[in-house]
């Protein structure tokens, strides 16, 4: 999947507050977007509640280890494939590297926007089925990587972010950074690692895969908008897109 395809995410929502948009589970379900923002939200505002939550302002006040835990109840099992690798302190660490990530606007703007990310990282990496124990939204973050993936996602044309022979630039981490090599090469350069030679490092590296979500979230890439600009009403959709009901 091209960094544009993520633009379906939160960046480009269709009036209808129960759009459909296809997983990348490995199932191939159909999953709904908004119910699981929703079923997010309702957990932040359970969890965080309280004056003294109210006049804290980093994440981790917002977000505790045990909330954490909570939304992605089945990260860890055994029969996921990335348990042990999505931790909490690599949410948290990575989440710092980002001041503008769940800090903008009131309490409860910032849990709308937060509970967004939460969802989309979830959908991205779900290991959900229909029958699944504590229900098909409790499975998130259950893959690092994609799993047999179609090609090695290398644009040949693309000089200024050039392949290297033997690297596949396909979906890994929480958000599913793929997939081509100018992705890699972006996100690299901007959190620090060499996404061209090293892609694998996404999907071995827990913060480094935690800080590919949070650039791709935070940064616009033209013509779509960030995640966040839309999430805080920044994006401005285009007369085509509100000719097709394309709205934030």
């Amino acid at each position: 999947m091209s960094a544009s395809s993520h633009g379906r995410v939160v960046a480009i929502i269709n009036n209808s507050s129960h759009r459909h948009f296809q997983t990348r589970s490995h199932y191939g379900i159909l999953f709904s977007y908004s119910l699981l923002i929703n079923l997010v939200l309702t957990i932040l505002f359970i969890g965080s509640t309280g004056v003294e939550a109210r006049r804290r302002s980093s994440i981790s006040s917002l977000i505790t280890e045990n909330l954490y835990n909570s939304i992605f109840l089945h990260k860890d099992d055994n029969a996921c494939l990335a348990r042990n690798f999505y931790t909490y302190n690599s949410f948290i660490q990575a989440a710092s590297c980002f001041p503008k990530f769940g800090n903008t606007g009131d309490i409860a703007t910032r849990r709308r926007k937060i509970a967004a990310f939460l969802a989309q990282i979830s959908q991205e990496t779900t290991g959900r089925w229909a029958t699944a124990p504590d229900g098909p939204f409790a499975w998130g973050l259950c893959f690092k990587e994609e799993i047999n993936p179609q090609s090695n996602y290398c644009d040949a044309t693309n000089t200024r972010w050039p392949c290297f022979p033997g690297k596949s630039y396909h979906g890994r981490g929480p958000i599913q950074l793929s997939s081509w090599n100018y992705n890699y090469g972006q996100a690299g350069r901007a959190v620090g690692f060499d996404g061209l030679r090293n892609p694998e490092i996404v999907a071995n590296n827990s913060l480094i895969a935690y800080k590919t979500a949070f650039w791709f979230w935070m940064t616009v890439q033209t013509p779509k908008p960030s995640c966040h600009g839309v999430m805080v009403g920044k994006y401005v959709p285009t007369e085509a897109y509100l000719a097709a009901n394309r709205t934030a």
